[in-house]
């Protein structure tokens, strides 16, 4: 099995390499570490290209001596509050553009990474049928990729299957900085012994999902059909509730610090995923529940 991992440096994609190594004959990860680090890939043993693949003309004979059977579509500015959105637009779409592109002359079955940003603030629970809605240039470019990726599936016969991530957090996503996990936000205040500063009242919910849970999700596609299914647990966390369960795992007793929100305007009150389609034809659903993936984390990151 060859496998091509693009964004392999960043939080989900070397998550993946690290795991998909101990299945691949050739493995390679390409990411031009604008915003992964080199760090997330000590362990790999694959290679390592370092390029930019929204560039036009991208010579992938140069990088690559075997044509990957699976393609792992990481790469992406995961930044909603990233102030150019033309150049969010730009690197989003056609890095994907050019990997359809190398897809179809390969043909390399692609599994890429959505977003349930494409939901905006839509109603729950959200299904992949529900409307699309996308508040900022970050999720409308994964509404773009969607769309080119249907187009693909029909017009050339290629293999493409989009995971609509919903609210991921896990090991090495710490160089992410304001863009990580409220959960590691949350985690680092705690343990340095502040309140945890929420948006006023911590009733806005999130489906959380553990990212071994979402590795698992990208293992499973390999085998699905073609489409765009949502990859979280079906249910919904507060955080409040993730205050109350970080107080518990690091030994704190902290009331949260409830402060204004600057996002209202394209800020998501609540997600939450209808997750009938994964299961059903991906065979996913997640293993991790919101206290588990938490200790979990905690003892990774070595706070416990």
């Amino acid at each position: 099995m060859d496998i091509l991992i693009t964004g392999g440096a960043g939080f989900v994609g070397s998550n993946l390499a690290i795991y998909l190594q101990k299945m691949a004959d050739n493995i390679t990860v390409v990411d031009d570490l604008s915003k992964g680090v080199y760090k997330n890939l000590e362990g790999f043993e694959g290679d390592v290209v370092v390029a930019d693949i929204s560039k036009e003309n991208m010579d992938w004979e140069h990088y690559l001596d075997f044509e990957p059977d699976y393609i792992f579509h990481q790469a992406s500015n995961t930044d909603t509050t990233y102030p150019d959105d033309k150049e969010m637009l730009r690197s989003n779409i056609e890095s994907f553009r050019n990997i359809l592109e190398f897809a179809i002359n390969s043909q390399a079955k692609v599994i890429y990474a959505s977003s349930a940003g494409v939901y905006g603030k839509g109603t729950i629970p959200m299904s992949e049928n529900s409307q699309r809605d996308p508040k900022n240039a970050y999720a409308f470019s994964k509404y773009i990729m969607e769309n080119m990726a249907r187009k693909y599936t029909e017009n050339y016969d290629l293999e493409c299957v989009g995971l609509r991530y919903f609210n991921v957090y896990g090991p090495r996503e710490s160089f992410k900085g304001k863009a990580a996990s409220m959960i590691y936000q949350l985690a680092l205040q705690m343990k340095e012994l502040k309140r945890p500063r929420i948006f006023e009242f911590g009733e806005q919910f999130r489906d959380q999902i553990y990212i071994k849970d979402v590795v698992e999700a990208n293992i499973e596609a390999m085998e699905a059909p073609s489409g765009v299914y949502n990859v979280a647990t079906g249910k919904p966390t507060s955080f409040n509730k993730i205050v109350e369960v970080l107080n518990k795992v690091l030994g704190t007793n902290l009331e949260p610090d409830y402060i204004k929100n600057p996002y209202t305007q394209f800020y998501q009150d609540q997600t939450l995923a209808d997750v009938s389609l994964a299961a059903s034809k991906m065979g996913f659903v997640a293993k991790y529940d919101i206290e588990s993936g938490i200790e979990d984390y905690m003892r990774w990151l070595g706070f416990v």
